[in-house]
């Protein structure tokens, strides 16, 4: 079932000699390739059926992709090459990648169609504590120097809302409010300090880092017979495990009607995690989203701004509530607009 907007090119459409190569490098004919649609990229993705009964997903980056997109394709695969140990149990095999045509291909194992939304207590839980598990296992083990710690990753000034220093800058990111703006703009000029020394600590404590996938959301997550699979691994960095729940449960919550409190008790009874460290990596998911959520719709990614509004009201708002600041007025607003 097609759940996005983005242009995805059918299997039939793609170059011969890409198709006769994957068969190739899977040993038998490709039979057929259902588009996996979802995401908020145009990325040639499917689910293939061979001639022999196997299934395999593959995902490519065109010639025509960005250079953003293939610069995170290449970002996957070095993951996927190189923490295949760390990853191997919450991750899909890896069947085979090349290159041809300037086409850049990954094969993975099958792990089924999108087992969320919708999001409801059991599955969440159980989801999330697999996640929490991920981390756990993930402590006190050594990570390649070119995985992004926090000094670098958190380098971003719009993570840390220094925006709030400027008039210009919050008259901006403030039209996200529409006909609260000026509302807004007023409100970021008196909690921005608060906002700034909250989400800093992210940066400045010293914390153990370890891998986070950072990017886990319904899109980037399976889950079959039990067990967890996490794909688009392009954004995994070296961090507090807190940030990755934060990011995770934000995305739980824009989806459903489950509390982020309640998700993050769940992964909580398998992973703790320091409360304060929590404050700023919610903090940090918030500016983030304050930071693009106004920007225009990108070209091929027509979502994306939508959704970010969404997040940027529950991530502000689970911020807020953590740090026993009143939600205001202009907020509440945005929350009641109707999702598109």
């Amino acid at each position: 079932m097609r759940t996005g907007v983005e242009p995805k090119p059918a299997w039939r459409r793609i170059p011969l000699s890409i198709r006769k190569a994957t068969s190739e490098a899977l040993g038998a004919e490709v039979t057929t390739g259902r588009r996996v649609w979802g995401g908020y990229g145009p990325s040639p993705t499917f689910r293939l059926r061979l001639a022999d009964g196997r299934r395999a997903f593959l995902k490519g980056c065109s010639p025509d992709a960005s250079e953003f997109m293939r610069a995170a394709f290449a970002r996957e695969l070095t993951v996927y090459e190189e923490l295949h140990e760390l990853i191997g149990e919450w991750s899909p095999s890896v069947y085979g990648h090349f290159t041809r045509d300037d086409w850049n291909i990954l094969i993975l194992e099958d792990v089924g169609p999108k087992s969320v939304p919708p999001w409801t207590a059991r599955p969440a839980k159980s989801i999330v504590q697999s996640f929490a598990r991920f981390h756990a296992a993930n402590k006190g083990v050594a990570l390649p120097d070119w995985l992004k710690r926090p000094s670098e990753w958190m380098d971003d000034p719009g993570l840390v809302w220094n925006w709030t220093r400027d008039r210009g800058s919050r008259i901006e990111r403030s039209a996200v409010a529409s006909d609260s703006a000026a509302e807004a703009a007023e409100w970021f000029a008196r909690n921005g300090p608060m906002l700034r020394s909250v989400s800093s600590r992210l940066k400045t404590t010293p914390l153990p880092s370890q891998l986070l996938h950072c990017d886990a959301r319904s899109d980037n997550l399976r889950w079959k017979n039990g067990r967890l699979y996490l794909v688009d691994w392009a954004e995994a960095v070296a961090g507090p495990p807190e940030f990755d729940a934060a990011v995770f449960i934000q995305s739980i919550a824009v989806e459903s009607p489950l509390d982020p409190e309640t998700i993050l008790g769940w992964y909580r009874e398998v992973n703790p995690l320091d409360p304060k460290i929590t404050e700023a990596a919610v903090c940090v998911a918030a500016a983030f989203f304050a930071d693009r959520a106004w920007l225009p719709e990108l070209p091929g990614l027509p979502r994306l701004r939508t959704f970010q509004k969404r997040q940027l009201v529950v991530t502000l708002r689970w911020a807020l509530r953590r740090l026993g600041v009143e939600t205001p007025m202009w907020l509440r607003a945005m929350a009641e607009v109707p999702a598109e």
